[in-house]
C-alpha cells in the first residue's frame, strides 16, 4: 500500500503561530505554554511591526482569530502541547519590556525612559528613534519638591552606547500622541 504524503507538522508551537501573527501584520515576540496538565494556556505575544499606536482591542481580535485558524488547521496533536486542551491568550509585551532593538525604541516614541548611556543612568524622553540610534531629551527632577524637571538638549545616541531602556509609566504627559513642543517641556 503506497504511503500518503502527510503536510508538514511544525516542529515548535513558535513555527505554528509566528506566521498566523505576521499574516495579520503585526511582530511575533513569543509563545509560551503555561498552567497545569488540564488547566494549559498557550500565551502568544504579539506587537506592532513599527509606529507608535498601540495595540487596540480589534488588533489582539484579529490576531486570536489568525493564531486559532492556523492552530486548527495542525490537527489535534500540536507541539508541545499534544492533545492536550488549551485557552489561547494574546497580549502585547507592555511597558515592562526592556527596549533593546530599533523597533522597540520607535514604537515609544514619545515615552520617558530610564536607560543606561555609557553606563551611566538617565532619564530621558524619547524624541526620534530610527535604525542607527535615538534623539532623548534628558529630563532631571526639579531641585526641590513641587519644583518643574529640568529638560535638557536633545542628544543623539547609536544604540551600542545604550543599555536596555525602561519606559516610565506616566500619567499626565508624553506618549505617542505628544507634540515636538510638549517632548521637549515637562509640566
Amino acid at each position: 500500500m503506497p504511503e500518503h504524503p502527510t503536510a508538514h507538522q511544525p516542529g515548535s508551537l513558535a513555527e505554528l503561530v509566528a506566521p498566523a501573527v505576521e499574516a495579520a501584520g503585526m511582530h511575533f515576540e513569543s509563545v509560551t505554554v503555561a498552567g497545569e496538565p488540564g488547566h494549559r494556556s498557550l500565551q502568544v505575544v504579539v506587537d506592532r511591526p513599527d509606529g507608535t499606536t498601540a495595540l487596540d482591542l480589534d488588533d489582539v481580535a484579529a490576531v486570536a482569530h489568525a493564531v486559532s485558524a492556523a492552530l486548527d488547521a495542525a490537527g489535534d496533536h500540536l507541539p508541545e502541547l499534544g492533545t492536550e486542551a488549551y485557552q489561547l491568550e494574546v497580549s502585547s509585551p507592555g511597558v515592562s519590556r526592556p527596549l533593546t532593538e530599533p523597533r522597540h525604541w520607535r514604537l515609544n516614541v514619545g515615552r520617558m525612559v530610564s536607560v543606561p548611556i555609557d553606563e551611566e543612568e538617565a532619564t530621558a524622553r524619547i524624541r526620534e528613534a530610527d535604525e542607527s540610534g535615538v534623539v532623548l531629551v534628558p529630563v532631571r527632577p526639579g531641585a526641590k519638591k513641587g519644583m518643574p524637571p529640568k529638560v535638557g538638549e536633545p542628544e543623539r545616541y547609536a544604540y551600542d552606547r545604550l543599555g536596555p531602556g525602561r519606559v516610565q509609566v506616566e500619567l499626565t504627559t508624553g506618549g505617542s500622541d505628544a507634540s515636538r513642543e510638549q517632548l521637549d517641556t515637562e509640566v
